[in-house]
C-alpha cells in the first residue's frame, strides 16, 4: 500500500509544488495589480468629474482620441495657460488625463492641471489635485511647494509650515521660505498689536535681510518713524518706488536732508526746494538725469516703474512678493524709466 502513496519527500514533488504555487502567487498577484489599475483608473475619473464643469470652453467630449494627439495638445494647453486662458488649458489637460493610458503622463498632467488652477485662482481645487498627487507620490518636491503657496494664499500659515519639514527631509534648502512665511503670517494676523508687529518685522529683518522691501513696506503702513530707521540709501534701489510714492506727510526731513542719496531722491521728486550739486549722484541713472533736468529747469519729468521676476524673466506693472507667474520669492527686480508727469500719481502695490 506505501507504494501508492504519494511521494512527498521526493525532490521532484517538491520542485512540482513551488512551482505551481508560484504560479498561483504569479496569477494572483497579476491579477490584483489589474484590479487595483482599475479602480485606480475608476477613482481618478471621479475626481476629475468634480473639475470637469461647464466653464470648460473647449468642446472635448465629442473629440475621439488617438495616441499621437497627446504631445500636440498638451503643447496647446501650455500656451493657453502662458497667455492666461486658462479655461481652455483646464479642459485640454481634463480630457488627456481622462485618455490617455500612461500613468507617468498622467501624473505630470495632473501637476499641470494643479498649477494651471493655482495661476487662475482656483485655490480649492488646485489643494484637492495636489492632495492627490501626494497621497501617491509623497517625495514629489515641486507639488509640496505648490501646495504650500495654496496654504499660504488662503491664510494657513501652519499648513504651509507643515509642508518645509517634507521638504527639509527631500534636503530642500527652507530656510528663506520660512522666514518669508513668518513675514507673511505676522503682517496678516489681526490680533497681533502693532507693537509687537514692529518688534518682530525688525528682528525678522534682523534674521534674513532679503526680506528689506517686503518689511520697509510693513513698517510704513504701521509706524513711519520705525520704518525710516530701517531706511538705507545703499540699498534704494530695492525700494525705489516705494521711497517715490510717499507722500509729502511720511517723509522725515531730517534723516533725508542728511543723506545725499535721498536728497537727490527727493529734489526730482519735486519734494525739497533747495538745488543739489550736480556733481553728486545717487548711482541710479534715470534719477540722477530726471535731478539733473529739474536743475536746469525741467520740472514735467516722473520716475514710472516696472517689476521685472530674475527668475522667470516676466515683467509686470504692479510689485509682487512672489511673482505672479513662477511663484518665486525675492525675485522682483525694480525697474525705473524717465516719463511724463500724470495728473494723478497713486501708490504702488506693495
Amino acid at each position: 500500500m506505501e507504494q501508492f502513496l504519494p511521494a512527498y519527500n521526493d525532490p521532484l514533488f517538491s520542485i512540482l509544488l513551488i512551482i505551481v504555487l508560484g504560479l498561483i502567487i504569479a496569477v494572483s498577484t497579476y491579477g490584483w495589480g489589474i484590479y487595483k489599475q482599475q479602480k485606480e483608473e475608476g477613482n481618478l475619473l471621479k475626481f476629475l468629474d468634480k473639475f470637469d464643469a461647464s466653464e470648460c470652453v473647449l468642446d472635448t467630449h465629442s473629440m475621439p482620441y488617438e495616441p499621437h494627439m497627446f504631445k500636440p495638445l498638451a503643447l496647446l494647453a501650455k500656451a493657453f495657460e502662458n497667455v492666461g486662458e486658462y479655461h481652455k488649458a483646464i479642459s485640454i489637460y481634463l480630457y488627456l488625463i481622462k485618455h490617455t493610458p500612461d500613468t507617468l503622463g498622467k501624473s505630470e498632467l495632473l501637476e499641470r492641471l494643479g498649477t494651471t488652477y493655482l495661476h487662475a485662482g482656483f485655490l480649492e481645487r488646485a489643494k484637492s489635485i495636489y492632495l492627490d498627487i501626494l497621497r501617491k507620490h509623497p517625495r514629489n518636491t515641486q507639488v509640496l511647494y505648490e501646495l504650500g503657496v495654496v496654504y499660504e494664499m488662503t491664510q494657513e500659515y501652519d499648513k504651509a509650515k507643515e509642508m518645509l519639514d517634507p521638504l527639509e527631509v527631500l534636503e530642500e534648502d527652507i530656510y528663506t521660505l520660512e522666514k518669508f512665511l513668518d513675514f507673511s503670517h505676522i503682517t496678516n494676523q489681526k490680533e497681533i498689536p502693532s507693537l509687537e508687529k514692529i518688534d518682530r518685522l525688525k528682528q525678522l529683518l534682523s534674521d534674513e535681510p532679503k526680506l528689506y522691501r517686503q518689511i520697509v513696506a510693513a513698517l510704513l503702513k504701521l509706524d513711519t518713524k520705525e520704518a525710516w530707521k530701517i531706511i538705507d540709501s545703499s540699498r534704494m534701489k530695492e525700494i525705489l518706488d516705494i521711497l517715490w510714492f510717499l507722500p509729502y506727510s511720511q517723509l522725515d526731513l531730517d534723516i533725508i536732508t542728511a543723506d545725499t542719496r535721498l536728497s537727490i531722491l527727493y529734489y526730482a521728486k519735486g519734494y525739497l526746494q533747495t538745488p543739489i550739486n550736480p556733481k553728486e549722484k545717487s548711482d541710479i541713472f534715470a534719477l540722477d538725469m530726471l535731478a539733473t533736468a529739474k536743475h536746469n529747469g525741467f520740472e514735467h519729468g516722473d520716475l514710472h516703474f516696472s517689476y521685472l521676476c530674475e527668475k522667470c524673466k516676466q515683467s509686470f506693472p504692479i510689485g509682487f512678493s512672489r511673482c505672479p507667474n513662477c511663484m518665486a520669492i525675492h525675485s522682483v527686480k525694480v525697474e525705473e524709466n524717465i516719463g511724463k508727469v500724470n495728473e494723478k500719481t497713486d501708490y504702488s502695490l506693495l
